[in-house]
Formats: structure tokens, C-alpha cells, sequence
């Protein structure tokens, strides 16, 4: 069962790949083609896959490696095309360690995404973490690396969480099974395991490290880490925790949270990671509310989100790589220099906005309707407000201000073939999924009966988003962008971090240092002074005893040995007198 696991397995194929990578460094040809192939392999196998398969009885555990269902198939389906799309984008780079790490990082999400049991998936996800953090690191700033540090640490406090609850749950139930958690029978660890996949999804309180990192990453980096971490998470979530009351209110927090931020932020790819914030939680409050209708829409809008959020972070990565900035305030009328990345760009842009005929239409909506179905008018409203906040910030003003606006001056030139080649892929999939939808809902895990394209629903879009268009051009010199910091959450950890240092410096080091003073006066003497004792005593205690004995013994034998003569008369006249006084002691007692 584990060679057909190898042969099978879409991760083996990219953690192979990552094997193979650092011997073609120098081929520049043949690495090209494993980056374009690896992902089309895994593409080809995830329709031939078993429901069932990998199954292997380890230390006492059972650990399942394929547990393929419709639920799946849809999220195997759209990892695998956005890490075929995610390398075609970085052919350019020459960096192999980029390379290796995107696969890895792909592996462990599709990983993940199979697993049948929660040890398993611990495994691969903390690959997922460890391997992502070199995304960020590649990018060779300072900011990076401190950016990196703290997305590190971020993860793997959440990777304890969750331990902690897997091994409270198997404490209980003495099973590892990843299955659907009852919402009247959960446990404290079910909670701990709840927590940890929360924070892969950036849902508030602890999304602040997606923010802080995500920009810092290289730029094909942010484009594989917008599409795999939280969408993983909307995964497990769904797969382990739908009909959660919790999420569906966390969720519709997160869609206006996040789209707060992006409104007010200056750099596009801080703009595009708040969004993500925003709309996986769509996905959270879909999986929250529980019914089929807003799980499939969670589902339908994970997929049509990582082909538009990859989108447009290709194409904010394309400015980036060709000016050197993506800070909105010093860019404008970039569509003269870049006009295919504007075009893709903004293609993404009204994909997440849900223009009509774009996949952001028939999936975002099904979730605001599942909500409206199941009598959550508040759910409702605060989705409404983010879709606003969504067309206005993504929609106009990111593409206004890098392509339009005043011209900046910054001289740049399109993006190499295979960057447009990447963005022109996933622009095409934007508008091929918002007008065949039911290509994407025939994936669905549950039957559909969603009709995107109805009076109500094109009225009701049509309105939000001329409205919103109109507001901004009234209100576009109060949204022209500044070069400001703003604070979230993260802040509490950076300043605690370095409270911590601080007192760290101030109050444990000296301690510390006073600890290894006195060791070394007292501790260290008092140990030298044993150790001679004990070393006295081995010499002249111990190795005297033994010692002696053994010279003792070894003079008896000389002496016995001198009275063996080897002369038999000898031996009789010693016998009879020996004999004679035996007799005279018993004679005389």
C-alpha cells in the first residue's frame, strides 16, 4: 500500500520535485520543465485518485494519507492549477531555493488536504509553515527576515494549540480521526483545534501576522502564500467545524475588518493581504452558518478567491519587480509602461468586487444568500458593507492610483513573457468561472441550486457597485494615499516582544549572569572539593582494599606454591604427621 501511496500521492510528486531541483541549477531548460510539469502531473493524478488509499498502521496509530471526497477534490483541484499558474509566474527566477520552497509548501497544503487523520495532518502542516517562512525570507530584506521571524513564531504558537488539542481529543477518545465535530459535543481540545485552524485563517484577533508578512515576501513568494495557508484553513474548517455559531459571527467581522484596513492603506500588496483577511471571511461565516448552501458557497468562493487574489498579487508583484515600489504614492499612469499587467490587474480587481460575468459573482453571493436564507439579516448587512468596501478600495482605488491618477514619473516596462503569461491564465479562469458557473458548482460537495444570475441578484450588484464607484470619484482626493503606518493588532506582540527584551536585558541577564558569579565561586569549588574527596577515597579507600586482598592472595599462592616440592615422600611424611595430630587433639579433647 505505501508504493501505490508514492505513485499516487500528489505531494510525493512535489517533495521529488524539491529533490530534484537543487541538481538542475545549472540546467536551465530541464528545471523549467520540472517546474511546469510537477504541477501538471499533480493536476492529471487528482481525477484518478482512489476515495480511499494510504493507509498505514504506525507505532499503535492509523494513519490515513488519502481520504478523497468531493470536499476533496475541489480544493485538490484549485491548489494544483494556482501551483501550475504560481510557477509558470516565476520561470524567471533563478533563485532554487525559492523554488524548492513553493514546493514544499504546495506539497504540504495538498497534503493537508488528504489527510484522514489529525496526526498526519500535524505533519504536514507544520511543513506547511516551515516551509512557507522561506517565501519571506528570500526576499533578503531586513524587513523580511524580521517579518519572517515573527510569522515563525506566530505559526508555530499556533502549531502548539493545535497539538495540544490533538493530543487532549486522543486523550479522550483514544482515536485520531479527522472527522466533522459535532457542535453540541465539543470538547475544550475540539476548541484548541478550532483556535490553531483559526489562525491559519487570519481570523481576528490573531490575523495580524498575515498583514505583516505577506507583503515582506519575495514577489512570486506572496503569490504562492495568498493562495495555500488561509485556504487550507477554510479546508480543515470545513471539513471538521461547519455549523459553528462562532465562526459565522467571526467570519462577518472579518469581511469589514479587513476591508477597513484596505481602505485606508498605501501599499498594494498591504492592500491585497487585508483583503484576504476580508474575504476568507466570507468563507469562515459560510462554513459557520452550516446549512449545504453556504458551505458550498465557502467553497465555491475559496476556489474563485485563489485565482483573483493570485491574480492581483501577480500584478502587484509585476510593478513591483519592474519599479521597485508598491507604495500607491509613488506610482500613477503606469498604464502607459505596464498595459497588459493593468489589464490583468484589473480584471482581478472586479473579480473580487463580484462585477457580473466574473467568478467573484457566482460564489460571493451564495454565501451573503445562505446567510439571508437562514435568518441572519446581520450577517447579511456586514457582508453587503464589505463587498462596498471591497470595489472601493481593490476594485478602484488600488488600480487608480498604480495605473491612472497623476503620472508619477517611474519609469518601468512590461513584465517578462511568462509573468503575463501567469496573470493571463488566471484572468481567463476570472471570467471562464463567471460565465460557465456550473463548471465550478458540479464540484461542489453538496447538489446546487443556486442561480447567480437572476433579476434581484444583477439589480442589486449593479446598484452597489455604481454607487460605490460614484462615491469615490466625490470623495477621491480624501482617498488619495499617504505614506503612514497603520497599527493593528500585531503591534501588541512587537511592543511586547520587545518589552520582554528589554526586561530580559534588564532583569534575567544579570540574574543570570549573578547565577553562573556564584556557580562558578561556590558551586564550582564546592564540585572540585567533592569530586578530590571522592577521587581520595577511589585512590586510598578503594583501590587499597581491593588492592591489598590481591597482593595478599597472590603471596599465599607463593607460599603454597614453595611447599610443593613436587617430591612424593615429601608429601606422604606431611600426611602421616598431619595424621598424628589429628589423633592426638581428639585423644586429648
Amino acid at each position: 500500500m505505501i508504493s501505490s501511496t508514492v505513485l499516487i500521492h500528489p505531494t510525493t510528486w512535489f517533495l521529488g520535485g524539491a529533490v530534484l531541483l537543487p541538481f538542475l541549477e545549472k540546467k536551465d531548460k530541464l528545471r523549467k520543465a520540472v517546474l511546469i510539469g510537477i504541477p501538471l502531473i499533480a493536476f492529471t493524478l487528482i481525477h484518478w485518485l482512489p476515495d480511499s488509499f494510504g493507509h498505514v498502521h504506525y507505532l499503535g496509530f492509523d494513519l490515513v494519507f488519502g481520504r478523497v471526497d468531493r470536499l476533496t477534490r475541489v480544493f485538490l483541484h484549485v491548489f494544483t492549477i494556482m501551483a501550475f499558474i504560481g510557477c509558470i509566474y516565476g520561470l524567471h527566477v533563478k533563485e532554487t531555493g525559492q523554488h524548492i520552497a513553493a514546493f514544499l509548501y504546495v506539497g504540504g497544503s495538498l497534503g493537508v488536504t488528504l489527510c484522514g487523520d489529525y496526526l498526519t495532518l500535524y505533519i504536514f502542516w507544520e511543513m506547511m509553515a516551515f516551509s512557507s517562512v522561506f517565501l519571506i525570507w528570500y526576499r533578503k530584506k531586513r524587513q523580511s527576515i524580521e517579518a519572517g521571524f515573527r510569522y515563525i513564531l506566530v505559526h508555530t504558537t499556533g502549531g502548539l494549540v493545535l497539538l495540544a488539542g490533538i493530543f487532549l481529543r486522543y486523550q479522550n477518545i483514544h482515536d485520531l480521526s479527522f472527522v466533522q465535530i459535532a457542535t453540541n459535543g465539543a470538547t475544550f481540545a475540539d476548541y484548541l483545534i478550532m483556535i490553531g485552524f483559526m489562525l491559519n485563517a487570519a481570523v481576528p484577533p490573531i490575523h495580524a501576522w498575515l498583514p505583516d508578512a505577506y507583503p515582506e515576501a519575495s514577489v512570486t513568494g506572496a503569490v504562492f502564500m495568498c493562495a495555500f495557508t488561509t485556504k487550507t484553513a477554510v479546508y480543515v474548517l470545513a471539513r471538521g467545524f461547519p455549523g459553528f455559531e462562532a465562526l459565522a459571527i467571526l467570519g462577518a467581522i472579518m469581511t469589514v475588518y479587513g476591508v477597513g484596513y484596505a481602505v485606508v492603506e498605501n501599499d498594494a500588496r498591504r492592500i491585497l493581504a487585508y483583503h484576504i483577511v476580508s474575504q476568507v471571511g466570507y468563507m469562515v461565516c459560510g462554513i459557520g452558518i452550516g446549512t449545504a448552501m453556504a458551505v458550498n458557497g465557502a467553497v465555491a468562493h475559496a476556489y474563485a478567491h485563489i485565482i483573483y487574489k493570485g491574480l492581483l498579487f501577480m500584478g502587484a508583484g509585476a510593478v513591483l519587480e519592474m519599479t521597485g515600489t508598491s507604495k500607491l504614492n509613488e506610482l500613477g499612469g503606469l498604464y502607459k509602461r505596464m498595459p497588459w499587467a493593468m489589464v490583468f490587474t484589473v480584471i482581478g480587481g472586479i473579480s473580487i468586487s463580484g462585477f457580473p460575468l466574473t467568478s467573484g459573482f457566482i460564489s460571493k453571493s451564495m454565501v451573503i444568500a445562505a446567510a439571508g436564507a437562514s435568518h441572519h439579516p446581520v450577517l447579511m448587512l456586514l457582508m453587503d458593507l464589505a463587498a462596498v468596501g471591497t470595489f472601493l478600495s481593490v476594485g478602484i482605488k488600488l488600480p487608480y492610483f498604480i495605473w491612472f491618477g497623476e503620472d508619477s514619473g517611474v519609469e518601468a516596462k512590461d513584465a517578462p513573457w511568462n509573468m503575463n503569461l501567469g496573470m493571463a491564465i488566471a484572468a481567463f479562469l476570472c471570467f471562464f468561472l463567471g460565465i460557465f458557473p456550473n463548471y465550478l458548482y458540479k464540484m461542489l460537495p453538496y447538489p446546487v441550486y443556486w442561480h447567480p444570475y437572476n433579476a434581484y441578484h444583477l439589480s442589486e450588484t449593479l446598484q452597489l457597485l455604481g454607487f460605490t464607484g460614484l462615491g469615490f470619484f466625490i470623495m477621491v482626493k480624501k482617498l488619495k494615499p499617504e505614506p503612514k503606518i497603520n497599527l493593528d493588532l500585531d503591534w501588541f506582540y512587537r511592543k511586547g516582544a520587545r518589552v520582554f527584551i528589554r526586561f530580559a536585558s534588564r532583569r534575567v541577564v544579570p540574574t543570570n549572569d549573578w547565577a553562573n558569579d556564584v556557580y562558578r565561586n561556590i558551586g564550582m569549588r564546592a564540585t572540585m572539593a567533592l569530586a578530590k574527596a571522592f577521587s581520595w577515597f577511589d585512590w586510598e579507600g578503594i583501590d587499597w582494599t581491593i588492592d591489598g586482598s590481591a597482593r595478599g592472595v597472590v603471596e599465599g599462592g607463593n607460599r603454597l606454591r614453595s611447599l610443593m616440592t613436587g617430591k612424593i615422600q615429601h608429601y606422604i611424611g606431611a600426611a602421616v604427621a598431619l595424621t598424628f595430630i589429628i589423633l592426638i587433639l581428639v585423644v586429648l579433647l
